[in-house]
């Protein structure tokens, strides 16, 4: 087990403190992480969203990019190329630095950010919620509830560029997103190009507080800061879902790691305004709120001060968000519009399929397929419900990270809809536990390459008179491609992989 700190300093005396003096030719995989960044920034101004309503729209430059189905394709290829190359270096990288320890965690915060740079200057990629973030904001600046008014409450809201799953949806923010949101659009003047770099700053101020919080938590549970911020922030998944795609899950998970931090430094009342503001940004961080308690209770804790830490926690947490709830209005209007991703659903998520299914076998059968979709969605989330309090309940005060992320794995993996944006939850929370060499590591792997390909053949923008079908077979034709050869054929990356390749007989 790791030796346990009751607190942590950041000054952490290492004497490589430069990309180019990483240990084990470490450098090569951060600068061949760089190009790939590029790669896919420069695709995505041919293949990243733009809102209809944008001021490029009618750009020349944009037009013949966009207009070509030879450079769409192009755009595509830069993409896909781009993202599971950026996976490889960060796969070398870790083969690379034989020893962490002697690299000082702002070389990984360097490399981090070398990597999500080319991203601030394009277009929203693999995503388009943050112009459902615009629209939002501009329900608020418009005095609307978002809680009770979808997008399609505001004039030519289809200019605002948002997904239409989302327009006529409630949104599942908390109030503290919707004051961002409100906040952005009034700063950026009604520009959409303006509004989504000011939430792609939004963002990265998350990613600074992830990478402060988790140097912070790797020293407290004796891990070395700087493979941590490799597993974490420099990871693809949170360069490309957080930066690329601009998800408010990087402000989120930003104040929910700087809560723990808190908490793991005996601060509850601070942990509990930070885990309250990270519920502020996305609700389902209430899960964490308990597991605050928890820690703060201390160990070896009997059931009498657990329930009165619980008490003290929930109920500051509740104040808070009351008074949040009052200045806007709204009041807890977020608890019913949480249920609105779980009307979803998505093939790789166990709960989804099987709704799926289930909804398809009974408009066959000439039942009622939505009744039967929905009871099924229903037990999974109750079933994911049920199983994150059996963690906040099972073991006492013991192994409190560990459970905290098992609760989050199962409230994740019984949804009927799992965004590859959410595997960041899981994968920072582990990464907080240790992960060990063998299976948790090759998991690691396998999360990472999964989950990156999901987002780089899912949503990519073309005109309508360009195949998307096409497109997207080019994504995914080049993206499997590369998979396969990373697995299979580059000897410097297959080791990673071979314990799930079967070995041949002997002859």
């Amino acid at each position: 087990m790791p030796h346990t700190r009751e607190g942590g300093s950041l000054s952490i005396p290492r004497t490589v403190r430069t990309i180019a003096s990483l240990p084990g030719e470490g450098s090569v995989a951060v600068w061949q992480g760089a190009v790939a960044s590029l790669s896919m920034a420069v695709g995505g101004l041919g293949v990243g969203w733009m809102a209809s309503g944008s001021s490029l729209i009618r750009v020349p430059f944009f037009i013949a990019l966009r207009d070509s189905p030879v450079l769409v394709v192009l755009c595509t290829v830069l993409v896909a190329f781009g993202g599971l190359f950026l996976v490889r270096a960060w796969l070398r990288l870790g083969q690379r630095v034989d020893d962490w320890s002697s690299v000082h965690p702002m070389v990984a915060v360097k490399a981090a950010a070398l990597w999500c740079a080319p991203f601030m200057v394009t277009f929203p990629m693999l995503s388009r919620d943050v112009y459902s973030y615009i629209g939002q904001g501009r329900l608020m600046a418009a005095g609307l509830d978002p809680y009770l008014n979808g997008i399609s409450a505001l004039n030519n809201y289809h200019n605002l560029g948002p997904d239409s799953l989302w327009t006529e949806a409630p949104t599942p923010y908390g109030p503290l997103f919707l004051w961002i949101e409100q906040a952005v659009v009034a700063v950026s003047g009604g520009s959409l190009e303006i509004a989504f770099v000011l939430f792609r700053i939004v963002a990265v101020i998350g990613v600074a507080l992830c990478a402060f919080s988790v140097v912070g938590l790797s020293e407290h549970f004796g891990l070395d800061p700087s493979k941590t911020l490799w597993l974490t922030v420099a990871n693809p998944l949170f360069v490309i879902n957080f930066v690329a795609s601009i998800h408010n899950d990087a402000l989120m998970l930003g104040f929910l790691l700087l809560g723990l931090l808190a908490a793991v430094k005996r601060r509850p009342v601070l942990a509990a305004v930070l885990v309250t503001a990270s519920i502020g940004v996305k609700p389902i961080t209430i899960i964490a709120l308990p597991f605050i308690g928890l820690i703060w209770a201390g160990k070896g804790a009997g059931w009498g001060r657990r329930v009165a830490c619980w008490a003290g926690t929930g109920a500051a947490s509740l104040a808070l968000l009351t008074v949040a709830g009052a200045a806007t209005g709204f009041w807890f209007g977020w608890l019913p519009a949480m249920a609105t991703p779980g009307t979803l659903w998505i093939w790789y998520a166990p709960f989804g399929l099987a709704s799926e299914i289930a909804g398809n076998v009974t408009r066959a059968v000439g039942g009622d397929p939505e009744l039967v979709a929905g009871i099924i969605k229903g037990i999974g989330t109750a079933l994911g419900a049920l199983g994150a309090l059996w963690f906040v309940l099972r073991g006492g005060t013991e192994r409190i990270f560990l459970r905290m992320a098992l609760a989050f794995t199962a409230v994740v993996l019984t949804a009927s809809m799992i965004q590859p944006w959410y595997i960041t939850w899981l994968m920072a929370l582990f990464a907080l536990v240790g992960i060990r060499e063998g299976w948790p590591l090759l998991t690691y792997y396998v999360a990472t390459v999964f989950f990156t390909v999901i987002a780089l053949t899912d949503q990519l923008d073309v005109f309508e008179w360009i195949p998307l079908w096409g497109v997207r077979a080019v994504a995914i034709v080049l993206s499997v491609a590369f998979v396969a050869y990373m697995v299979l054929w580059d000897w410097k990356t297959r080791v990673l992989f071979a314990p799930l390749i079967p070995k041949r007989s002997g002859a």
